[in-house]
């Protein structure tokens, strides 16, 4: 996410809404019923000219907002005006660049081959930066603003620029380079920037849930690699969980901004979803110390970590912005993801996770913590540790030409015995006649020696004999038959 700034600059933070150089995220409070949105951010276009003189700014109410006075943001054009806008825009993204090691990446791949779906506010497929390398798919925001309005794409396209932007100008040597310059951008709309007329409206709207599931869709059946999702909210929808397992079951990479609802404090934020769902990537915002943005949410979703302050990207229009947020942050993940992809497509979503959490820089003490995951991505390393993961195991199954057990030979066959089986049968029938045989007979036996006990009690009490008749206690023996008996009375 990142902090678009509304006409007349940020908001006045509230509950659920973030103060200007952090996004701002819906809570039920403030946005009933609303699930997703990109976040506002104090982002400016720059006023130059692709000729390198310098224009008014934009006025209030226009497509492009304006920075107001005091906002924590700079106003790019007092960054990037000398030498004209595109050489400025380059030599201006290359802290953001260098921060992630990018350039060493490059000399292995620039993500050709690997589509990244950019679910967001649509973007402007005209920029220069952006020109061949953008497919716009479906808008599924469709009548949320007044007919006839034109979408500014500002969010969408400055976050689009970010992972695919090839630079413009002679060699492309000029404006915007995203992380993942070979890489296509599918464009899918599912938000509305805030300055929209309809923006209140579609994200009070509960259908505001499906927007996102459906987009994540369309993006694994139309060959996205990595999704970006460079937004979020409160409500965590089944739709949306079922999309998401979904493009990871489809091997889709899915990336989320974290949210940007935190404070200078130490406290933990609320989760932001899609960002808390298992197996999205999360991503915090840093700055250039490589500690957590003031504004990056802090909580135990939080996956991996990026630049996301003053971060320099392309507008709709041929405009150039500088914003901070998670939105960028998000953006450049997805960019090193679609590197990962590109040089070893039969990754998995988590051995892609796994290459980036096992290689960041400024890795936390004790490996990780809520305010930046694993540590900042760094795209040479996290190839080198994909490198390794796909050396050393195979997607699934076995690898071609292996197998279980000792060395296959040539099958052999097992022929029945016939007769054997047979005798076999036979002989145990008869030793089951025999057991039951032999047990009969221990029962009858037991039960006659039963009665002939008994028998010979009785005889000898019948006796006369000379103390029973006078009552005196005593015990006689006597032998009847084969068996010995003894009686005692009175009986003990």
């Amino acid at each position: 996410m990142v902090m678009l700034t509304a006409r007349g600059g940020p908001r006045r933070p509230t509950r659920g809404a973030h103060q200007a150089g952090g996004a701002h995220k819906t809570r039920g409070a403030r946005w009933p019923g609303c699930a997703h949105r990109a976040a506002a951010i104090a982002m400016v276009a720059l006023p130059v000219l692709a000729t390198g003189s310098p224009v008014p700014a934009a006025p209030a109410g226009s497509s492009v907002p304006v920075a107001p006075a005091g906002s924590p943001v700079r106003v790019a054009s007092a960054v990037l005006r000398s030498g004209g806008v595109a050489p400025g825009v380059r030599s201006a993204e290359q802290a953001q660049l260098r921060a992630v090691g990018v350039a060493a990446a490059w000399s292995v791949t620039r993500g050709s081959g690997v589509t990244v779906g950019v679910l967001d506010s649509g973007v402007d497929a005209t920029v220069p930066d952006l020109t061949g390398s953008v497919t716009v798919g479906p808008d599924y925001t469709a009548g949320a603003d007044p007919p006839g309005y034109k979408p500014p794409h500002l969010h969408g396209t400055y976050i689009a620029s970010l992972i695919a932007g090839h630079g413009s100008g002679p060699g492309d040597a000029d404006g915007v380079i995203g992380f993942a310059p070979a890489a296509t951008v599918l464009a899918i709309r599912v938000i509305l920037d805030d300055q929209e007329p309809g923006f209140a409206a579609y994200h009070n709207d509960t259908n505001d849930n499906d927007s996102v599931g459906n987009g994540i869709r369309y993006a694994v059946r139309h060959g996205a690699g990595v999704i970006n999702m460079s937004l979020g909210g409160d409500t965590p929808t089944r739709d949306l969980q079922a999309a998401i397992a979904d493009a990871i079951a489809h091997g889709v990479v899915v990336v989320a901004a974290a949210g940007n609802d935190a404070t200078s404090g130490s406290g933990f934020t609320p989760y932001s979803y899609p960002a808390s769902f298992p197996g999205v990537i999360s991503v915090a915002a840093v700055g250039a110390d490589g500690r957590r943005a003031f504004f990056s949410d802090r909580n135990a979703s939080v996956v991996l970590s990026a630049p996301g302050v003053n971060v320099v990207g392309a507008g709709p229009g041929g405009s150039y912005l500088e914003g901070s947020g998670t939105s960028p942050a998000s953006a450049i993940v997805a960019g090193v993801a679609a590197l990962i992809r590109s040089r070893y497509p039969r990754l998995s979503p988590v051995q892609v996770e796994l290459a980036m959490t096992s290689s960041g820089s400024y890795r936390p003490a004790g490996g990780y913590s809520p305010d930046v995951g694993f540590g900042e991505v760094n795209a040479p390393a996290a190839l080198t540790a994909a490198a390794r993961l796909a050396a050393t195991a195979p997607q699934t199954g076995l690898a071609a030409g292996a197998h279980f057990g000792p060395a296959p030979g040539p099958i052999q066959v097992v022929r029945r015995d016939e007769a054997r089986i047979d005798g076999y049968g036979a002989a145990g029938a008869v030793l089951a006649l025999v057991g039951v045989a032999l047990l009969t007979w221990l029962i009858v036996r037991f039960r006659r020696f039963r009665s002939s006990r008994r028998a010979v009690k009785a005889t000898l009490l019948s006796k006369n004999h000379p103390r029973l008749r006078a009552g005196q206690p005593g015990c006689i023996t006597a032998v009847y038959g084969a068996l010995a008996g003894r009686a005692c009375w009175p009986e003990p």
